[in-house]
């Protein structure tokens, strides 16, 4: 005889497994080609273009480089139709006086450019480069900000876990489980009508940690 239907509050238990295996970071990534993107919305007070930098290192990507008109008309229409972002976009360049030339911050190779026609002054120190998001072009100006309306960050697929340390994954995969585990708990105690059985809903928890150490968990739900 098949199994009843689980109701559809356990979805959301069953999606952590999906989650699991996806090439971005989480939902709030969006994907093109062999990256991730994510636009932090946060407005952050600066002192320096590392200050911006350090949201996106913080979330194990680096600022936005791009390769590609392909992909910096990706952008644009991203930021215009899901980020809302502002009009001027800080991207991950930075000028490097050594060889006096343009190099972005995650060390991919300058392979394309979309500069606005500008006069450069004598000194680039301290340049950085700007996507204006209603041309798509870039421009040049002072690195030299004091806010930030919104940062967009890239990382690569596949997304390098090394950035995330194990004690912030296990603490966010917790707290996220655990209030999805003591929301079935309290649904079945209820509606056990409705429900399927407290062994169900215990089994498919157990399937979602096959791959996770759950004996601390499952001690803290008891």
């Amino acid at each position: 005889m098949p199994r009843p239907a689980l109701p559809a509050v356990l979805l959301p238990l069953l999606g952590l497994v999906t989650a699991a295996v996806a090439d971005c970071p989480s939902s709030a990534w969006v994907q093109f080609q062999d990256s991730c993107y994510v636009f932090l919305k946060e407005a952050i007070k600066v002192e320096s273009i590392e200050d911006v930098r350090n949201q996106c290192t913080d979330h194990g990507a680096d600022m936005v480089s791009i390769h590609n008109e392909e992909e910096n008309a990706f952008i644009l229409d991203t930021l215009k139709k899901q980020w809302k972002g502002p009009d001027d976009i800080l991207l991950g360049m930075f000028f490097d006086t050594d060889d006096a030339s343009f190099k972005w911050f995650d060390k991919s190779n300058m392979t394309f450019d979309k500069w606005t026609e500008q006069e450069d002054g004598e000194d680039l120190v301290d340049t950085c480069a700007f996507l204006h998001t209603k041309t798509g072009e870039w421009k040049k100006g002072n690195c030299e900000i004091s806010s930030m309306g919104g940062t967009l960050c890239k990382a690569t697929i596949p997304y390098e876990k090394k950035y995330l340390s194990d004690e912030w994954i296990s603490k966010t995969w917790c707290i996220y489980t655990t209030e999805h585990y003591l929301a079935l708990k309290k649904a079945v105690l209820m509606h056990p009508a409705t429900c399927t059985k407290m062994e169900d809903i215990k089994m498919l928890s157990e399937i979602s940690w096959s791959q996770k150490d759950n004996s601390s968990y499952m001690k803290y739900l008891e």
